[in-house]
């Protein structure tokens, strides 16, 4: 297939490409670079399945028509993610998340390509059971970050029912690995991994007691291209996740041996902050036949790794 990739040059947009390339199909990838990197998809450059790179704004709704010509499949990961700026300035938010999402998903009526819409977990209350969070449970969108992914899934679901395009919409969970930020609102294995590597205090905001469901890079870019590409997840939302939740003390733990370089500061974003993640992602399972792969302690030795090599090299780090 050929499958356009919006926010190909981010985190996960490279691991997807990365996926895509795996399993044969052509690959177009676009992205604003505002906060993706192009070089994140150096290692693929040469592969007969990568089309040429393409810097630009889902918010250009001719550019949008334009890359969804002749594909057959939009894996729209391209946003606003990060929760304090969601704050600061909803409008830009918004802009991204929902008048984006509804550029894409208008080019791909007009072409027909099925559209999978990268959603997120802090769409959802807090997980109140043993079992974790399915996707029936309660949404709580406690900021304009997940307010906009909200609208963007209600988008996304409804040019399935109002105009049967094949659509998907998935809820990752708290996805970590290589090419992550590790700066700013990055990824807090990233920063907590960076910031031991550089013997500095690892800083938790709060009191720490707060839990994540932590899922490894390649086990969310299986899990987005099998429901991109199955008939199965058409039309429906899906998480994914481990279905182990750990509390962010014990995650500094497991990075960093030295408890006096563990630090807790005051909450930049306490009202928005989901005290307990935990997925359930029995429903993936059930139409995919998909389930986490790696283990926390393996993914963590993972990014330490690379991060550690890039160090080495004098590879900036972002």
């Amino acid at each position: 297939m050929r499958v356009l990739v919006t926010g190909a040059a981010g985190f996960i947009g490279r691991w997807v490409v990365g996926e895509l390339l795996a399993r044969g199909h052509t690959v177009l990838p676009i992205d604003s670079l505002v906060a993706g990197d192009e070089t994140n998809l150096d290692e693929f450059a040469g592969l007969p399945g990568l089309l040429p790179f393409e810097a630009g704004d889902i918010r250009d709704a001719d550019a949008c028509r334009r890359w969804t010509s002749g594909v057959d499949a939009v894996a729209h990961l391209a946003a606003s993610i990060s929760v304090q700026d969601s704050i600061d300035d909803p409008a830009t938010t918004f802009e991204n998340d929902v008048v984006g999402t509804f550029n894409v998903l208008e080019g791909a009526r007009a072409s027909g390509a099925r559209v999978l819409f990268m959603s997120t977990c802090m769409v959802y209350d807090r997980a109140t059971t043993p079992e974790g969070i399915a996707e029936t449970h309660p949404t709580r969108p406690a900021s304009p970050y997940a307010a906009s992914k909200l609208a963007g899934e209600a988008l996304t679901l409804s040019y399935f029912h109002a105009y049967g395009l094949p659509t998907t919409v998935v809820r990752p969970f708290n996805t970590y690995g290589p090419f992550q930020r590790s700066v700013g609102e990055g990824g807090v294995v990233a920063i907590f991994n960076r910031l031991s590597l550089l013997g500095e205090p690892l800083r938790i905001y709060g009191d720490g007691t707060q839990t994540r469901d932590l899922l490894y890079a390649s086990d969310c870019a299986r899990f987005v291209c099998d429901a991109l590409l199955s008939d199965a997840a058409t039309g429906r939302i899906l998480n994914a996740g481990t279905g182990a939740d750990v509390s962010v003390n014990d995650l500094a733990a497991l990075v960093e041996p030295d408890p006096a370089r563990i630090v807790h500061v005051e909450h930049i974003h306490p009202q928005s902050e989901i005290a307990v993640l935990r997925c359930d992602s029995g429903e993936a399972e059930r139409a995919l036949g998909w389930r986490s792969e790696v283990s926390l302690e393996d993914g963590i030795g993972r990014v330490r790794a690379w991060m550690a090599e890039r160090m080495a090299a004098e590879i900036p780090i972002r």
